[in-house]
């Protein structure tokens, strides 16, 4: 996971989704709203370049080339908790970003609804979608958590939730619970003493400096908060990716 723009992901978008009260404190301090304004203006106004070029076939440096290869295995592994054959199916993916995901899930046959804070990444995804594929995708500036984009079969959230608080990631998981049927398929930044030590650190940069903060999770501690949030789904850990910079955990909200 990561807090620079050689390791950092898209996140949420704009609107309000009705979080509870409780679950409003993230780190960079202002709740919520402001760290999901953050993510948006790190995303679209700062980072957009640099992640469109590490998400590319463009050569990178040895610490980037570290994160993608990460990111590749990642992706690898939530497409894998999934069925090969999606035909028909709505798929969300949440936090799309460049879009590879997409790609991915249109493959295999899902009509994918395809949401990111960034325009700009928005931009890129839509380029780079091959033409086969563009009628199985659309592509969503705004609210990766809104209602307003209907009930899915699945729903995939890749480096999109690591900037909010266990609380905030439980009471997101459990909106979108109640409207998926099959699996929820995320990742978290792990609670390793590593992570923990970036973490500090990144804090006591003054806020004007800093990219959205990513904050280390548990999964004994993301499921209390998803019970705390009224579901009473089954949260469990895939898989751990360390690649360098990049480190994740792969973690899924079972039916």
């Amino acid at each position: 996971m990561r807090a620079h723009p050689s390791t950092t992901a898209p996140g949420a978008g704009k609107p309000d989704v009705g979080l509870p009260s409780d679950s409003r404190r993230s780190p960079g301090g202002g709740g919520y709203e402001a760290t999901r304004s953050r993510v948006e203006t790190y995303f679209d106004r700062t980072a957009a370049g640099t992640w469109a070029q590490l998400t590319s076939d463009a050569p990178v440096s040895r610490i980037r080339a570290t994160v993608r290869a990460g990111r590749d295995r990642m992706r690898a592994t939530i497409l894998s908790r999934l069925p090969e054959d999606l035909s028909g199916a709505r798929v969300l993916d949440a936090g799309c970003g460049a879009g590879q995901m997409t790609q991915d899930l249109a493959r295999r046959g899902a009509r994918v609804v395809a949401v990111d804070v960034s325009p700009a990444l928005l931009d890129v995804a839509r380029e780079r979608m091959p033409e086969s594929l563009a009628g199985r995708a659309s592509f969503h500036a705004g609210d990766m958590l809104s209602s307003e984009w209907g009930r899915f079969d699945h729903v995939v959230a890749m480096d999109s939730l690591i900037y909010y608080t266990a609380a905030e990631v439980g009471a997101a998981l459990a909106g979108l619970a109640r409207r998926t049927d099959g699996r929820i398929v995320f990742t978290a930044a792990p609670r390793t003493a590593l992570l923990m030590a970036m973490w500090g650190a990144g804090r006591l940069f003054p806020k004007s400096d800093r990219s959205p903060t990513m904050v280390p999770q548990t999964r004994p501690g993301l499921a209390r908060a998803l019970s705390r949030a009224g579901c009473e789904r089954e949260l469990r850990e895939v898989a751990r990716i360390n690649s360098g910079f990049y480190i994740s955990s792969c973690l899924e909200v079972a039916p």
